[in-house]
């Protein structure tokens, strides 16, 4: 009997994608693997139901960005990390507060802040769209394009994206501003740049018993969650070992957005639980591989 190939299976994409390449090469691991789940009711609405991925908040990924480990989603301009692309906005609040933070932000840290900026900022031109921003297109949720607004992209990256040899490194400058100054990262960067690699998914559904319930899901943000686009990325960080070096998991060092994803209350119930299934053994837990083949590497380092 012929047995279909399961190589693409194993891989998770197609073999002659980027994606296959890399994870053939080690640099990242395959994305289909166990994953604990944590169900609880948001202690502020009986009508809204948490799921929570316990082996993505248990990992200890961390951000590369700025340094040899972070080998960039297009190989030809690693520099740049995987803000190659500009970051769409989510909405009228996400695009006052960047303004916000513009305004803000001393020009030491942004390396390709417009020359108009603050001429921009003292007309207060409500007409006029903002010089760090364009207009795009983005599908909405029937898959229909429609106008969509996104930081510019300049010489092959987010208009943001601080170089190597800045002053500040490289890097986003939102985000350098923000930890050297103290700054809410979840309120002064875009919120598709806070919240990755946290992936948030929103549905509506109805039980047996015809009530209807909102379900949020805190998850990876793999390449899957770029769509078709996510295969072609030459590496990804979310399965690369190199980037699960930190100390503590992801639950401690992204409690910050993950209470802005969820809210307080939510977090802190998420919190306890955490805490008390850290008594549990590590091999009795479903581990993220990466997070895993890092510890194995250090035991026998």
């Amino acid at each position: 009997m012929n047995r279909p190939n399961s190589s693409s299976v194993f891989l998770g994409f197609p073999e002659s994608s980027p994606a296959a390449a890399s994870i053939r090469a080690g640099e990242e691991l395959a994305p289909d693997f166990p994953r604990e789940w944590y169900e609880f009711i948001d202690p502020n609405n009986s009508d809204h139901v948490f799921s929570i991925d316990l082996t993505w908040l248990e990992s200890h990924w961390n951000c590369t960005f700025g340094t040899p480990d972070c080998l960039g989603i297009d190989a030809q301009n690693p520099g740049v990390g995987c803000c190659g692309h500009g970051a769409f906005l989510a909405d009228e609040t996400d695009r006052d507060q960047l303004y916000d933070a513009v305004a803000h932000m001393p020009a030491k840290f942004w390396q390709l802040r417009p020359s108009s900026t603050d001429s921009f900022l003292a007309s207060d031109d409500a007409l006029e769209i903002e010089p760090w921003l364009t207009w795009d297109e983005l599908d909405d949720e029937d898959g229909n394009p429609e106008p969509a607004l996104k930081t510019r992209v300049v010489d092959g990256a987010c208009i943001f994206a601080n170089r190597a040899g800045w002053e500040t490194g490289a890097g986003c400058a939102l985000h350098q501003w923000g930890v050297a100054e103290g700054q809410d990262l979840t309120v002064v960067k875009p919120e598709v740049c806070w919240q990755l690699p946290l992936r948030r998914l929103e549905a509506w559904e109805e039980r047996a018993d015809g009530h209807e319930m909102l379900r949020t899901t805190i998850t990876e943000y793999n390449r899957r969650g770029w769509g078709n686009g996510g295969e072609d990325f030459d590496w990804y960080c979310s399965t690369a070992p190199r980037c699960h070096t930190n100390a503590d998991p992801m639950w401690k060092t992204q409690e910050n957005e993950l209470r802005a994803l969820m809210g307080h209350e939510a977090y802190d119930q998420l919190r306890i639980y955490l805490e008390a299934r850290a008594a549990i053994p590590a091999h009795l837990r479903a581990q993220h591989p990466a997070t895993a083949r890092n510890n194995d590497v250090a035991s026998h380092g």
